[in-house]
Protein backbone atom coordinates (compact mmCIF):
# COMPACT_ATOMS: atom_id res chain seq x y z
CA UNK A 1 0.00 0.00 0.00
CA UNK A 2 3.01 2.66 0.62
CA UNK A 3 5.16 3.49 -1.99
CA UNK A 4 7.52 5.29 0.45
CA UNK A 5 7.74 6.90 3.68
CA UNK A 6 9.65 9.91 5.09
CA UNK A 7 10.25 10.25 9.11
CA UNK A 8 12.22 13.89 10.48
CA UNK A 9 14.70 12.18 13.04
CA UNK A 10 16.93 14.37 15.13
CA UNK A 11 20.53 13.30 13.75
CA UNK A 12 20.31 11.78 10.51
CA UNK A 13 23.49 10.01 10.57
CA UNK A 14 22.67 8.31 14.17
CA UNK A 15 19.15 7.47 13.40
CA UNK A 16 20.60 5.91 9.52
CA UNK A 17 23.48 3.75 11.92
CA UNK A 18 20.57 2.93 14.43
CA UNK A 19 18.53 1.56 11.59
CA UNK A 20 20.82 -0.15 9.78
CA UNK A 21 21.95 -1.80 12.88
CA UNK A 22 19.14 -3.07 14.00
CA UNK A 23 16.88 -4.18 10.46
CA UNK A 24 20.14 -6.04 9.08
CA UNK A 25 18.16 -9.11 9.44
CA UNK A 26 15.82 -7.52 7.23
CA UNK A 27 18.44 -6.53 4.43
CA UNK A 28 18.51 -2.62 5.01
CA UNK A 29 20.97 -0.64 3.50
CA UNK A 30 21.40 2.91 2.75
CA UNK A 31 20.47 3.14 -0.92
CA UNK A 32 20.42 7.21 -1.51
CA UNK A 33 21.77 10.11 -0.04
CA UNK A 34 20.98 13.71 -0.91
CA UNK A 35 22.61 16.44 1.06
CA UNK A 36 20.48 18.84 2.48
CA UNK A 37 21.20 22.11 4.51
CA UNK A 38 24.45 20.60 6.07
CA UNK A 39 22.45 17.37 6.89
CA UNK A 40 21.49 14.64 4.37
CA UNK A 41 17.97 13.13 3.41
CA UNK A 42 18.61 9.31 3.60
CA UNK A 43 16.63 6.71 1.65
CA UNK A 44 16.93 3.07 3.03
CA UNK A 45 16.20 0.54 0.89
CA UNK A 46 15.96 -3.59 1.79
CA UNK A 47 17.27 -6.12 -0.99
CA UNK A 48 15.25 -5.35 -3.37
CA UNK A 49 17.27 -2.13 -3.74
CA UNK A 50 14.46 0.54 -3.72
CA UNK A 51 14.65 3.45 -1.24
CA UNK A 52 11.52 3.04 0.66
CA UNK A 53 11.77 4.70 4.10
CA UNK A 54 13.52 8.54 3.98
CA UNK A 55 15.48 9.72 7.42
CA UNK A 56 15.26 13.56 7.06
CA UNK A 57 16.58 16.32 9.66
CA UNK A 58 13.80 18.25 11.41
CA UNK A 59 13.11 16.03 14.46
CA UNK A 60 11.96 14.62 16.83
CA UNK A 61 8.44 15.15 16.56
CA UNK A 62 6.48 15.95 19.71
CA UNK A 63 4.94 12.29 19.85
CA UNK A 64 6.06 9.28 17.92
CA UNK A 65 5.07 7.52 14.88
CA UNK A 66 4.73 3.56 14.41
CA UNK A 67 6.74 2.29 11.22
CA UNK A 68 6.48 -1.12 10.87
CA UNK A 69 8.80 -2.90 8.35
CA UNK A 70 8.31 -6.49 6.56
CA UNK A 71 9.91 -9.80 7.68
CA UNK A 72 10.37 -12.83 5.71
CA UNK A 73 9.75 -15.36 8.18
CA UNK A 74 9.79 -14.93 11.93
CA UNK A 75 13.72 -16.14 12.74
CA UNK A 76 13.95 -12.46 10.68
CA UNK A 77 11.87 -11.10 13.54
CA UNK A 78 14.09 -12.94 16.06
CA UNK A 79 17.09 -11.83 14.44
CA UNK A 80 15.92 -8.14 14.51
CA UNK A 81 15.30 -8.39 18.10
CA UNK A 82 18.67 -9.69 18.70
CA UNK A 83 19.55 -7.03 16.63
CA UNK A 84 18.49 -4.81 19.18
CA UNK A 85 19.41 -6.19 22.23
CA UNK A 86 22.92 -6.09 21.01
CA UNK A 87 22.61 -2.41 20.43
CA UNK A 88 21.03 -1.59 23.62
CA UNK A 89 17.60 -0.42 21.84
CA UNK A 90 14.64 0.08 24.11
CA UNK A 91 12.54 -2.86 23.58
CA UNK A 92 8.73 -2.12 23.81
CA UNK A 93 7.20 -5.61 23.74
CA UNK A 94 9.41 -8.91 22.28
CA UNK A 95 8.80 -10.79 19.64
CA UNK A 96 5.80 -13.05 19.75
CA UNK A 97 2.19 -13.69 18.08
CA UNK A 98 -0.59 -11.11 18.28
CA UNK A 99 -3.67 -12.74 17.86
CA UNK A 100 -5.51 -9.93 18.49
CA UNK A 101 -4.39 -8.21 15.18
CA UNK A 102 -4.56 -11.38 13.21
CA UNK A 103 -3.72 -15.24 13.70
CA UNK A 104 -0.16 -15.56 12.26
CA UNK A 105 1.34 -11.75 12.90
CA UNK A 106 4.38 -12.27 14.70
CA UNK A 107 6.37 -8.51 15.79
CA UNK A 108 8.76 -6.88 17.72
CA UNK A 109 7.93 -3.33 18.86
CA UNK A 110 11.37 -1.29 19.70
CA UNK A 111 11.81 2.42 20.67
CA UNK A 112 14.50 4.16 17.68
CA UNK A 113 17.02 7.23 18.66
CA UNK A 114 13.77 9.62 18.26
CA UNK A 115 11.44 7.47 20.22
CA UNK A 116 9.46 6.34 17.17
CA UNK A 117 7.89 2.83 18.04
CA UNK A 118 9.30 0.51 15.17
CA UNK A 119 8.10 -2.80 14.38
CA UNK A 120 9.61 -6.04 12.31
CA UNK A 121 6.44 -8.12 11.55
CA UNK A 122 6.11 -11.50 9.84
CA UNK A 123 2.43 -11.66 8.44
CA UNK A 124 2.57 -16.11 9.15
Amino acid sequence: MLDHLGIPVADVDAAVARYLQIFAPLGFREAMRIPHEGSAVVGLADAAGVPRFWLTPGGPLDRELHVAFSAPDRAAVDAVHEAALAAGVEVLHAPREWPEYHPGYYGVFLRDPDGHNVEAVHHG
